[in-house]
């Protein structure tokens, strides 16, 4: 074995950070969980942005199906600091604890607020039907950008969602709404009055200085948070074993995540997740199925 990974318990692959129709991802519960377990994933979070919808479905479908697959109930809390929107991933929690609850029905209201001031910024610059596009791509789900997004590309606007978050909803562009989520603070303490688990998401992707980045995960650990995600799909392996070494200098247990929201060429559910040596993975203590 490569001296620089270390296995899960019993060679299980973990995937603790994935999407379904719930927010913004293109699968439903039952077909994420069926491609996890095609995918030969043996634990696997569903973490939707700011709501546990999809979990229900899952757990049902997991059965049904009688997949070797363990589900980890998990939500993405969207928060912000120093005017940067951070994304902390919640891991094992009980979702009917009153507390993550009333959290995530406040966030829902700020969601839905700022989705209304998006459609109103892009049908003022006479991009037409926004509001009940958006509503029609988004269906039950939480509306994210994303879903703007999916609208503009259908429009013609852009050839892909990247682009449109450049030219349209990135900060300073025309549809572009300042968050005002939770605080870090906040969403940890939900998290852990619900017996969870708090995780940064995906630090490398905040375009961060050092100084900055280094500033985040202190405050993070301060706050009480419990792990970082260490591992993505799409990273360089100097990133990787830089954020393993930060995950041990701040105390905090390291994850692994694809972020998975659909099939596609770049992103992949339990793609090439493995952990740096020393790092003590987020899962260490959990109990062996």
């Amino acid at each position: 074995m490569n001296h620089n990974i270390i296995a899960p318990a019993a060679f299980t692959l973990y995937d603790l950070h994935s999407h379904t129709v719930a927010s913004d991802g293109l699968l439903t519960p039952t077909e994420l969980v069926t491609r996890a377990a095609l995918m030969r994933v043996g634990v696997l979070a569903i973490t939707d942005h700011d709501t546990t919808n999809g979990l229900a479905e899952a757990d049902a479908a997991i059965q049904q199906q009688n997949l070797a697959l363990k589900l980890i109930h998990g939500v993405e809390i969207s928060t912000v600091w120093q005017q940067h929107e951070i994304h902390v991933v919640a891991l094992n929690i009980d979702i009917t604890h009153p507390r993550i609850c009333q959290l995530l029905a406040e966030q829902a209201t700020k969601r839905h607020q700022r989705a209304k001031e998006i459609s109103q910024a892009l049908e003022k610059a006479q991009i037409p039907d926004v509001w009940p596009n958006v509503t029609r791509l988004a269906k039950e789900a939480q509306i994210t950008r994303s879903h703007f997004a999916r609208y503009l590309v259908e429009l013609g606007m852009a050839s892909n969602i990247s682009q449109v978050f450049k030219k349209y909803l990135a900060k300073d562009k025309i549809g572009y709404v300042p968050p005002h989520w939770c605080t870090i603070g906040q969403a940890i303490n939900a998290i852990a009055q619900s017996g969870g688990q708090a995780v940064l998401a995906h630090p490398g992707r905040y375009r961060l200085t050092t100084k900055w980045l280094k500033r985040l995960l202190s405050h993070f650990s301060e706050q009480g948070g419990h792990g970082m995600e260490v591992a993505t799909c799409q990273q360089t392996l100097d990133e990787r074993v830089l954020l393993g070494q930060y995950a041990e200098q701040y105390n905090l247990l390291a994850s692994q995540g694809s972020d998975f929201h659909y099939p596609c060429s770049w992103i992949e559910l339990g793609r090439k997740l493995w952990l740096p040596a020393k790092v003590k993975p987020i899962w260490h203590d959990w109990p062996v199925r």
